[in-house]
């Protein structure tokens, strides 16, 4: 067997390569960070080899020169509500068993030595072999962010997957028992942010669906759309196909939010109106409240207000005036001072027109490069000279910015005549 460079101080007799390092090294793939285990060992002998303690609640420590995570052995006994009510022991007699039973999952339970030895007590090989994702003791149920954790990983892992049916149940009680009433928001907001850039986020939010986290989501469930434009089905698995769109077209954070939001009006819209008519704009009070409750950065709020609000716009461009146009770029999406924000905003809106369904996911998406069109268009225009020349003509204050604006919708609608619209 191959060794494993740990740089660990000699004195240090057993150390261990734990979690995630050992499930990526045995999937064949490359690991962001290392976390090692110490048996045997004391807070005293730690720091006496320079490592530097990080750990308020639990003893762990960064390496004098690598920096990477040294944890003492420990076991953890529940003392409380939610992920924080815990009481850590990490006394010599702790064994690397007992350590890697209180990890979530069995594939996440693996330990590994210097030798590049394995230690799997709880069946994590046969778990990766098989694609099963199962919990590895009853302890599972202590944490309410395991449940979120395991939702991540099938995001990561893919549909080739499955969550073992006794985890399943495990987690169904701590919804029933109420144990998941207390995740925070911030741990809910940072799993879920993961979670969008896996390689498939749909799964995470279909896992989740049924546990009251997403209650947004959970509302889209038996909402109808109209056949003509969305053979694929109801508005959750449109949703669910936009979101996983703009992860197989791997884009980036903001437009992955966006694509998941951007129809959160229409359950409201289907419950008032017994049709979608004005989703988009009953949409941007819900992702408010959705941001506000998960602790949402801004700026994923406003790209997500925005593409609700205006994505039906950017499918019609065709369609619109100049002045609709000029209202549509400039004054809802200050294209001009929000170049990237609308690139994005763009790749959502191709994403939710391209995520209905098998025949229609390549279909190209024109409207994107008419969009840019109109930008580079409006970029040309001297904005200073319209300012000189109408101050020279006796404007000031709201009249300056109405010759600036009669300049840029001029320039749209001789842009959009020399497209041929």
């Amino acid at each position: 067997m191959p060794t494993i460079e740990f740089d660990a101080p000699k004195e240090l007799q057993y150390v261990y390569l734990v979690g995630g390092a050992v499930r990526d090294k045995l999937l064949g793939v490359a690991s962001n960070d290392r976390d090692f285990v110490v048996v045997g060992e004391s807070t005293e002998k730690l720091e006496g080899l320079g490592f530097q303690s990080v750990g308020d609640d639990f003893p762990v420590y960064l390496h004098p020169k690598t920096k990477e995570e040294y944890a003492l052995a420990r076991t953890e006994r529940k003392t409380g509500k939610g992920y924080r009510g815990f009481a850590a022991d990490s006394n010599k007699n702790i064994t690397l068993e007992d350590d890697l039973a209180r990890r979530d999952l069995t594939i996440n339970s693996m330990a590994m030595d210097k030798y590049g030895r394995i230690f799997d007590p709880y069946n994590g090989q046969d778990d990766l072999s098989n694609k099963v994702l199962k919990h590895t003791t009853e302890s599972f149920a202590e944490d309410p962010v395991r449940v979120l954790r395991v939702a991540r990983f099938y995001a990561r892992l893919g549909p080739q997957w499955q969550i073992h049916e006794s985890t399943k149940q495990l987690m169904s009680d701590m919804f029933n028992n109420g144990e998941l009433t207390h995740l925070v928001a911030e741990r809910v907001y940072k799993e879920t942010e993961r979670a969008l850039m896996e390689p498939y986020p749909y799964l995470f939010f279909e896992t989740l669906i049924d546990f009251g986290i997403f209650p947004e989501l959970a509302n889209m469930r038996g909402v109808p759309q109209p056949f003509k434009h969305h053979p694929e089905g109801d508005v959750f698995v449109h949703t669910m196909l936009v979101l996983q769109r703009s992860a197989d077209l791997h884009f980036d954070l903001p437009t992955r939010f966006a694509a998941l939001t951007h129809d959160f009006g229409k359950p409201v819209a289907f419950a008032r109106y017994a049709k979608l008519y004005q989703h988009e704009q009953l949409g941007i009070e819900v992702i408010e409240r959705f941001c506000q409750r998960l602790k949402i950065p801004k700026k994923l709020t406003e790209i997500a207000k925005l593409t609700s609000d205006n994505h039906t716009k950017c499918h019609r461009i065709r369609e619109l005036t100049p002045k609709k146009l000029h209202v549509f770029l400039i004054d809802n999406m200050n294209v001009l001072k929000n170049e990237l924000r609308f690139f994005q905003f763009l790749d959502a809106c191709r994403c939710d027109a391209q995520g209905r369904g098998p025949t229609l996911v390549n279909k190209p998406y024109p409207q994107s490069d008419i969009a840019k069109s109109y930008l580079l268009s409006l970029k040309k225009l001297d904005t200073k000279k319209i300012v000189k020349q109408a101050m020279l003509n006796g404007c000031v204050g709201e009249q300056i910015s109405d010759e600036l604006r009669i300049a840029e919708i001029e320039n749209i609608r001789v842009h959009q005549m020399s497209m041929g619209q």
